[in-house]
Order: structure tokens, then sequence, then C-alpha cells
């Protein structure tokens, strides 16, 4: 073994003994994952459940009762019964429901007549999701009530077109299968670009890092000791949130492990090499994690369509997502975890990855010195 070996070997001894006697960075790999995945997992939903709905019934029949059941039955709804519209409406002012559905005293007489029976929808825009999910039931089940009200009067059916709606890939349309492989980049995000800045930072500001520089070490040995613990502990807690995705909230891996596994190590160069060049610039633990933060995780959250759509963003920001790294991988993890192996999804998206990897790993090395200032 000749000196460089030796020397790399003794400081990644030093960082192995490091992380396991500091407990925060093993908190930070392997325990906030596990945090995350639960409070994603159990606490947040992009489902709508429950939605309160006012019905207002002003002549109460057969016909009536038999459409409104198909609110009481769905578990998307939860019916609350008012006599008046006026009462509906407050109820909808104070936020007691969120949409009203009026069905009026002619309704059954016009049942299949030409103009369709009078039915009313109010929905508060408050929460648009929910707003789009009541005014869409609605009329599935108003179209669902007049093809089933025309087969009993035997009448042909009132409508031309039978829609037969299928879907792909997430046929359950969870949120929770939507929303936990994405978070597996927000995940790597912390454990590569956070947590190695502010560890390199703590070794400035106890002035260990001044005592390494006057050694013979090189700056090259330097970087790759910081580099190898921490891409293990990345690459270990994306193992152990995988295992989590699928064993505990049945999230299905329809794709390779493997390829998940090349597509990682890409993200995870490029989330240490944006580490790295955080912690060229700042010399401060304070500092370094407040860097990280907004030029690493805050992106990664926000504009990498873990949660919200690129597409639907304004164009500005669809520009800026192009430099976030995590929306690159985020393709790649929603494709390889709901859909399998799409090759035309991963490979344009594994080179830009691996493209990003190249550029901040170099602008680190170009920008660090072995020098105290």
């Amino acid at each position: 073994m000749n000196a460089s070996l030796r020397r790399l070997s003794g400081l990644l001894r030093k960082e192995f003994l490091q992380i396991w006697r500091d407990p925060s960075s093993l908190a930070i790999a392997f325990l906030l994952p596990a945090v995350l995945l639960f409070l994603f997992g159990y606490g947040v939903s992009l489902d709508a459940r429950g939605v309160p709905l006012a019905m207002v019934v002003e002549n109460p029949d057969a016909a009536s009762a038999d459409f409104t059941a198909a609110f009481a039955h769905s578990p998307y709804f939860r019916p609350r019964h008012f006599r008046t519209i006026q009462r509906a409406e407050q109820a909808l002012a104070k936020r007691e429901v969120k949409g009203i559905v009026w069905l009026r005293s002619d309704f059954t007489r016009r049942a299949l007549a030409r103009p369709p029976a009078p039915i009313g929808v109010v929905v508060s825009g408050v929460d648009a999701n929910d707003a789009r999910l009541i005014e869409g039931y609605v009329q599935q089940a108003w179209a669902g009530w007049l093809a089933s009200w025309a087969r009993t009067h035997g009448r042909p059916p009132p409508l031309l077109v039978d829609v037969a709606p299928q879907v792909r890939f997430n046929a359950a349309v969870s949120s929770r299968n939507y929303l936990v492989p994405g978070l597996i980049a927000v995940i790597m995000t912390l454990t590569g670009a956070l947590l190695t800045a502010l560890v390199i930072a703590r070794e400035w500001e106890r002035g260990t890092m001044e005592a390494l520089m006057v050694t013979r070490v090189r700056l090259a040995e330097i970087l790759l000791a910081k580099l190898i613990p921490y891409f293990l502990l990345g690459m270990g807690g994306m193992a152990a949130s995988v295992a989590i995705a699928e064993g505990l909230f049945a999230v299905p891996l329809r794709g390779s492990f493997w390829v998940l596994s090349a597509a990682s190590a890409l993200f995870m160069l490029a989330a240490l090499g944006m580490g790295l060049l955080i912690s060229s610039f700042a010399r401060s633990q304070f500092v370094a994690g407040q860097i990280a933060l907004i030029a690493t995780f805050l992106p990664a959250f926000i504009l990498s369509g873990f949660v919200f759509d690129i597409a639907s963003m304004p164009a500005a920001a669809r520009l800026i997502t192009h430099v976030v790294a995590a929306r690159y991988f985020v393709a790649i993890l929603q494709s390889v975890f709901l859909a399998g192996d799409v090759w035309s999804v991963i490979l344009p998206n594994g080179a830009a990855l691996l493209l990003m990897a190249a550029i901040f790993l170099g602008l680190a090395r170009a920008i660090a010195r072995k020098r105290l200032d």
C-alpha cells in the first residue's frame, strides 16, 4: 500500500469514527428519513376523503332518495342534510361544508325531461382540489342516476357516449403512492448536501480542519474521505426508505431495484457535490445550514415535482427547475416505482444527474484550496 492509500484509509477511519461518535449524523441519515416517511405516509394526503357536503332536498321522495344515496355511500363525502338552501349557504359561509347539492321541488317531475332535472351545485373554491372533486363526482353521479332511471322506466338511456375511464400506474389513485417515492429525493438531499455541508463546517469551527491542512494530506484525499462515508450513509438511507415504502406503506416497486440504486448513486454524487460546494464558502454550521436549506432542500421540496406539478408552474419557475437535481431524480423514482423501467424516462434524467454530479464535484474541487484563508 503506497503512502496515498495509507493516508486515505486513515482519513476514512477518522470519518467513520466521527460519524459513529456523532449521534446527529446517524439521526439525519437514518432516523430523519423514517420520521419524514411516517409524516408523509400517514399525515399528508392529497386525497379528499370525508368531504362535508350539504344536501338540500326540497321535496323528498323515492327518486331524490335514490340520487342522494350515491353520496351517502361514497367514501369521499360526508353528507349533511338541510331543509332550506339558506341554511346550507350559511353553513358554507362558515366553512362547515365545502359544497351544496340542491334538488329543487320539481326534481322528480323533470327527471328525464329536456332540459334535465334542476340540480343546483354550489362549491367552495377555497380548496381547489375538493372543489374539482365535488364538481366531477356530482356530474358522474347524475349521469349514472339518469342511466339507471331510464333503464328502470323502460326508456332509452339519455347518454350517447358511455365513458369507461381507466387509471394506469396508480389504479387506487392514492397520493401516498405518489408522495412516498418522491420523498426519497428529499431524504437523500438532506443526507448528501445538508449533512455534508454541516459536518465540514463543524470541522472549521472546531479547528480540526486547520490541523488537517498542515499535514501532508492532499486535497483530493480530503475530498474523497468526505465523499465516501456520506455516500454510503446516503445509500443506506435510500435502502431503508425503499424498505419502509414497500413494507409499511405498500407502495409498489415495479422496476428494478438495481436501476433505482444506480440512479440514487448518481443523485447522491450530485448532492454530495452541492454539499462540498457549500462548505467551500461557509465556515460555520449556521451559515452552511441556511445555505443548504435555501439552495438544496427547499428546491428539492418545491421545484422537483415531488408535490407540485412542474407543468403547472409559471415559465420562470419551470426554467429554474432545470438546475434542480432533485427534479430528474423524482422523475426516475416515480417511474421506477409506479411504471417500471421506462428507459425513455430513466436514460435522459440519469444523464442529467451524471452531468450535474460532474459539474458540482468539479466546482467543489476547483474552488476548494488547501489553505487556511
